[in-house]
């Protein structure tokens, strides 16, 4: 079961060598432009989440005219448009927010890529740049736990660093599978 799951890794190594340039993109962008990162994905979460409760409460409306139950549609749609006023009018509470949120994230990435790591010890060769990986997402989420209001700017640095050093470890990864794919002689999906 776990060889063939590595076996449809390795036929699709090439998603997982993209993955790693796009992370390696976004953390230089973080690193080299900290401030317009963060108030860029402010604006932009506040604009979704208010043009979406728009939306939702306008499909609300269309469908009470239709007679459709449409109450918990309104109340959604008016949740998500108060969300995305509250984050454009306070964006620095949005930023503690953001920050809990990518803990989070980088928690559950963590835990999930140092348990792959380990399990992948018996199949594959250089797992351990996945466990590091793993170790470094559990290191920035403590750190974000720990001191989530931080700057605005320390938090899209680490947030960079944290995407082109994961990016690198799925390059790495990413290779490692190549050549185990080109060994194997499988055609990719």
């Amino acid at each position: 079961m776990l060889r063939e799951i590595v076996r449809a890794f390795a036929r699709n190594w090439w998603l997982i060598l993209i993955r790693g340039i796009v992370a390696i993109l976004f953390g230089l962008v973080a690193i080299l432009w900290p401030d317009l990162t963060v108030t860029a994905l402010v604006i932009l979460f506040g604009a979704f989440a208010l043009v979406d409760g728009a939306f939702t409460a306008g499909a609300a409306i269309g469908g009470a005219m239709r007679g459709r139950r449409w109450v918990m549609q309104l109340v959604s749609g008016l949740l998500g448009m108060l969300l995305g006023i509250v984050v454009l009018v306070w964006p620095d509470v949005t930023v503690v927010a953001l920050a809990w949120l990518i803990a989070a994230w980088a928690l559950l990435i963590g835990v999930l890529q140092i348990v792959a790591a380990i399990r992948l010890r018996e199949v594959i060769i250089g797992e351990w740049l996945m466990f590091v990986s793993g170790v470094l997402a559990v290191l920035l989420a403590a750190v974000l736990i720990i001191s989530p209001i931080g700057s605005i700017i320390t938090l899209a640095i680490v947030a960079g660093a944290f995407a082109v050093i994961f990016g690198i470890g799925l390059i790495a990864v990413a290779l490692r599978l190549k050549r185990w794919h080109d060994q194997l002689g499988e055609t990719a999906i």
